[in-house]
């Protein structure tokens, strides 16, 4: 049985991809803030697929000690095969009124908890000598700029470059490290399907459609997973094909 530690895994994509992984067997450490959310969500997987299936972890991964040490516990008391890094947040912000603090708490969930939990696990499975498979959660928005967003942008930019660096000098320890990069993902709390915004995102992919969690969930488990292991820092994008072009122009311009 594979043993998946996932954060972010108490709403939206991070719980499908923990709903996705236990259904398929594998034992999930599901790690979010202290919340009654992240509670109802194992208790759902739970009833779903067997309680035996998951555990939770509440903790401030802004915490950078804590990052480490969740992982080290976890580890010792069961090798961690996958990890996954989807805890992330998204303040709007306009650009003009950017501060440090506002700035220094993106990048601090963002990017560096990815990096302390891939450090913490790489020295744990090389010490063990065992292999294991990262993914980290991106964003189109490593790609294209979104107003307000600047640190969130950054961060995501980041996030893929962290991916690179971190599969060439892990990739000789069995370890991969990739990350899958959605698009428009519409997340039942906070997207209205009839607005005009809402159109207008779907209206920005080839495929026609808004993605779901779901759709990140398969691609997280079949890029982490056997049938993908000579693939290595890379970055899968799950957009609907947004990311190949701008399919809103006119074919004529007169």
């Amino acid at each position: 049985m594979r043993h998946v530690l996932v954060t972010g895994a108490a709403n939206g994509i991070g719980r499908s991809i923990a709903t996705r992984f236990a259904r398929d067997g594998a034992f999930v450490t599901m790690v979010d803030r202290p919340t009654s959310a992240l509670a109802n969500a194992a208790a759902d997987i739970g009833s779903e697929t067997g309680t035996a299936h998951t555990r939770t972890i509440g903790v401030d991964l802004t915490d950078a000690a804590a990052c480490t040490r969740t992982v080290d516990g976890v580890f010792t008391d069961r090798a961690i095969d996958v990890l996954v890094n989807c805890a992330g947040i998204y303040p709007a912000t306009p650009f003009l009124d950017l501060d440090a603090d506002t700035w220094d708490s993106v990048q601090a969930l963002n990017v560096r908890a990815p990096m302390l939990t891939t450090v913490a696990l790489a020295r744990n499975a090389v010490a063990a000598s065992t292999h294991a498979s990262i993914v980290n959660i991106s964003s189109g928005a490593a790609l294209r700029a979104r107003p307000g967003a600047a640190p969130y942008c950054s961060s995501k930019a980041a996030l893929e470059m962290l991916t690179r660096a971190s599969a060439l000098e892990l990739g000789p320890h069995g370890i991969r490290v990739n990350a899958v990069a959605p698009g428009f993902v519409a997340v039942a709390s906070d997207v209205n399907p009839v607005s005009g915004r809402y159109a207008d995102a779907v209206s920005r992919n080839p495929l026609g459609r808004s993605g779901t969690p779901e759709d990140i969930a398969h691609a997280v488990v079949w890029i982490s997973g056997q049938h993908a292991e000579w693939i290595t820092g890379e970055v899968l994008r799950v957009d609907g094909g947004a990311s190949t072009g701008a399919v809103d122009l006119p074919l004529h311009w007169n």
